[in-house]
């Protein structure tokens, strides 16, 4: 139950990290709303590494680590800028997919193919995203489905979604061939460090606006810290699959908060949908014993 404990861990912090960004990062550009976290869980990374041994390292990890650091650039950016124009309850559930892109890339990078229980259990968690976008008032079996196409910020997180199929199995890959701690501080050194050069250098961020909000901007490092330290060992402990998919548990508390705080609308079938993600990630967790 350990690999439980840090993947829903994982998922708290990634919901609430969400909500936090949007709530209070939300009337900035996108590219300064990826930039914020970055900013400020740098200093966290950094002192992370001095306390972590460095191990053996060998070609798989290097070229794994270069080939990660695109592939998490694009999807961070398009995941802020997706929650930052459309309703949370709109744009996290469609991350519930990643676990099915999974199922293919674990399978082919690292030969883990879940049993039918856990097949089972994905399934569910896919079927309540789409019970998510129901709207009552359409009452439309297309209608999540065509949802995809005409907001956007659902559009964006699919493909989120696509990527992530991708650099969790490859993050999973590197830390077999390393360490959990020093991939995970290591990787995100580096990518923060990159990304927000490569915005100074396009002039995409401006640094004095990162000293306007400096106890929000710790919050909000510090959210995206946990998320990455909860994260690493998390999938370190078990099938890359069976761990995203409890960590879309997040979408299951982004609901709640797209519900209460931001009062989105259509709550009661988007929280059934949250609670059939629920059941399903709950069945991973009782078969995978």
């Amino acid at each position: 139950m350990t690999w439980f404990t840090f993947a829903f861990l994982t998922a708290l912090s990634v919901a609430t990290h969400d909500a936090w960004m949007k709530k209070w990062f939300s009337h900035l550009s996108p590219w300064e709303m990826t930039a914020y976290p970055l900013v400020y869980s740098l200093p966290l990374f950094a002192v992370s590494l001095l306390f972590v041994d460095i191990p053996l390292l060998d070609k798989t990890f290097y070229i794994t680590f270069a080939v990660c650091l695109p592939l998490n650039a694009i999807p961070l950016f398009m995941y802020m800028k997706a929650i930052r124009i459309s309703p949370l309850s709109l744009t996290v559930p469609y991350l519930a997919f990643s676990p099915v892109f999974i199922v293919g890339t674990g399978w082919l990078f690292l030969d883990e193919i879940p049993d039918g229980w856990g097949l089972a259990g994905i399934a569910a968690v896919c079927v309540g995203s789409y019970v998510l976008n129901i709207d009552p008032a359409r009452r439309s079996f297309w209608g999540p489905f065509r949802a995809v196409f005409r907001e956007t910020g659902s559009w964006m997180m699919l493909i989120v979604a696509l990527i992530y199929g991708f650099t969790s199995v490859l993050g999973k890959l590197a830390i077999l061939h390393s360490s959990v701690m020093f991939f995970q501080m290591s990787f995100f050194f580096v990518l923060n460090i990159l990304i927000i050069i490569c915005f100074l250098i396009f002039r995409k961020i401006r640094l004095a606006i990162f000293a306007r909000h400096p106890a929000k901007g710790m919050v909000a490092g510090g959210l995206f810290f946990s998320h990455i330290l909860f994260h690493g060992f998390g999938i370190s402990l078990t099938k890359a699959a069976y761990m995203i998919s409890i960590k879309r548990l997040s979408i299951v508390l982004g609901v709640i908060f797209g519900g209460m705080v931001f009062h989105e609308p259509n709550f009661r079938i988007r929280l059934l949908g949250a609670v059939l993600m629920f059941a399903g990630a709950a069945g991973i967790v009782l078969m995978a014993q």
